[in-house]
């Protein structure tokens, strides 16, 4: 049985927020792990580096978004310990 998981494993967004339910494999599935803007077609999307590099990115896109620079901050705070950024 697989892992369900509650956030994207790249960038920390609620799963259930994602507007395409998730990103998707190779073979077309849907991904359990990540969402539609980090993850299509078995690849990841964007050239990040590094959990700061993503960090820095999604901190931009919740501030275009409105968020304040607290709660940005807040939300992306986890991105480090994520699957894709342990190593």
């Amino acid at each position: 049985m697989s892992k369900t998981y509650a956030y994207c494993q790249s960038c920390g967004m609620p799963l259930k927020s994602d507007p395409k339910s998730g990103g998707t494999e190779a073979d077309g599935t849907i991904s359990p792990k990540y969402c539609s803007y980090c993850y299509e077609n078995g690849q990841f999307t964007g050239d990040f580096k590094s959990a700061k590099e993503m960090q820095t990115f999604c901190k931009q896109k919740l501030k275009e978004m409105g968020f304040n620079r607290f709660l940005a901050w807040f939300f992306t705070l986890n991105i480090p310990k994520l699957e894709r950024w342990k190593k």
